[in-house]
């Protein structure tokens, strides 16, 4: 009897003291103090954008705007909602999302687990990395997550997503993580490096909290793989040390996102590659192009050249490496090992901006010209790396197609190579060409690998 009743008195002491799991295996059985650390950090945003409808340049036209009114553009301004989540960072209100939930937006709304609603402004914004920090302005110090460095982070961990899925209020679901540097596998505009999870991530859930067991941030949910538009347990999360370097920059006072500028191209390294050249092991990214300006053909790298790692970690595709740069930041040196002939090397590399150099001498075309709007720049490294372009190309770069242009087939980042038979080398001798009237016109263009030849009669 004595031994029951002391049985019946660890069971209720067990019941009173609600201590906080210490090991994986309790956590299996209770969340609770976890979600309770970070949820409140979690918040609902609600962002709307006002868009003006479009018109033909005919519309546009003064004398040819009555000819061609159209009922359809003459309504009102067009106004789009969207929903998503987002993650507080700071106390003083620092706030981390998407940038296809707010990168847009003219109003965003952000809302607290505990109801108190705020408006917020955008402080920085990139739509490759599909991140935006954010800024709200409180009266007492707000709840915030810890971020966790994004190297400790290990397959087989325990995840917790939290967000606003479908609007239904904030929603806590759980997981492992699956997969780490998965590449290209953004259903959005983000590119780069991801941390995959099978935790359940849905629409609303973008730009929401992805925590380990110990409520610290370890990427924010981005996107998923799906065929039906809902989870299929295939999730990705940027990584909290990318959203650490967007975070540093915002707080500069930086208005777009500062990354770091390689000049290469390259691609992975895999069995059958290393065979066909008689490398005695797969891995790393091989060197096919060097720009004379790349701060790694500075260090010493060559073509043909095996880069294995960067500031120490391990990289198998151009995307990781470009990463991997991110998150060392502009301005600083990063160690590279790389292999040559078999034989491993170390070299420290400057991580510079794609420099201004030629000066670009953005032009737009005059209302006067053939193409009226068509802005063009001589392409330098920053137009390279701004327009994504292979780092051979020279001469000179659509950069905004304008009305007319986009009516004939031009396309920003384009290069046009010649008119009439002239070879471009600076934006100017593409106005003197295009200026006044011109009867017939015959452009080559160059988009991605194909050659394009354009005639039009003025």
């Amino acid at each position: 009897m004595k031994y029951f009743v002391f049985i019946l008195a660890l069971f209720a002491t067990s019941l009173t003291a609600q201590q906080v799991p210490q090991t994986a295996a309790a956590l299996q059985m209770s969340f609770v103090p976890v979600v309770k650390q970070a949820a409140p950090a979690v918040v609902n945003i609600y962002a709307r954008t006002v868009s003006e409808p479009r018109k033909t340049p005919l519309q546009a036209d003064p004398f040819f705007e009555r000819f061609f009114r159209d009922p359809a553009t003459d309504r009102k301004p067009r106004v789009q909602n969207s929903l998503g989540s987002g993650v507080i960072l700071s106390a003083d209100g620092i706030v981390v999302s998407n940038y296809h939930v707010v990168g847009m937006a003219t109003d965003i709304r952000v809302v607290l687990t505990d109801r108190r609603e705020f408006s917020a402004r955008v402080l920085l914004g990139d739509e490759e990395s599909d991140l935006a920090i954010l800024k709200i302005v409180a009266p007492e110090a707000l709840p915030f997550l810890e971020l966790r460095e994004s190297g400790s982070v290990e397959v087989g961990e325990l995840t917790l997503a939290i967000g606003n899925p479908f609007g239904v209020g904030q929603t806590v679901s759980s997981g492992i993580v699956s997969g780490l540097a998965r590449s290209g596998n953004s259903g959005g505009q983000g590119r780069g490096y991801f941390i995959q999870t099978d935790a359940p991530i849905n629409p609303g859930n973008s730009g929401g909290a992805l925590v380990d067991v110990s409520g610290r941030l370890i990427g924010i949910n981005t996107s998923i793989l799906s065929r039906s538009g809902g989870s299929n347990g295939i999730g990705f999360a940027i990584p909290a040390d990318l959203v650490a370097e967007f975070v540093a920059q915002a707080v500069e006072g930086r208005r777009s996102f500062g990354r770091p500028w390689a000049g290469i191209s390259g691609q992975p390294l895999d069995s059958d590659m290393a065979a066909t050249l008689g490398f005695d092991r797969s891995g790393g990214i091989i060197i096919s192009g060097l720009h004379s300006a790349s701060p790694f053909s500075k260090a010493g790298l060559e073509v043909g050249d095996v880069i294995l790692a960067v500031g120490g970690q391990s990289v198998n595709t151009p995307s990781e490496m470009v990463y991997r740069m991110s998150v060392a930041g502009l301005g600083t040196e990063v160690e590279v090992q790389f292999s040559r002939q078999g034989e491993d090397q170390m070299t420290m590399v400057d991580l510079i901006a794609a420099p201004e150099v030629p000066a670009r001498d953005a032009l737009t075309l005059p209302e006067r010209s053939a193409f009226p709007g068509l802005t063009l720049a001589r392409i330098n490294p920053a137009v390279l790396a701004e327009l994504n372009l292979p780092l051979e190309v020279e001469g000179v770069a659509v950069m905004d197609a304008g009305p007319f242009g986009a009516r004939a087939g031009l396309r920003k980042g384009d290069v046009v190579l010649t008119i009439n038979g002239v070879a471009l080398t600076h934006p100017d001798i593409a106005a003197d060409l295009l200026s006044g009237k011109v009867r017939a016109i015959e452009m080559s263009v160059q988009r991605g690998a194909q050659r394009i030849q354009m005639r039009f009669r003025g």
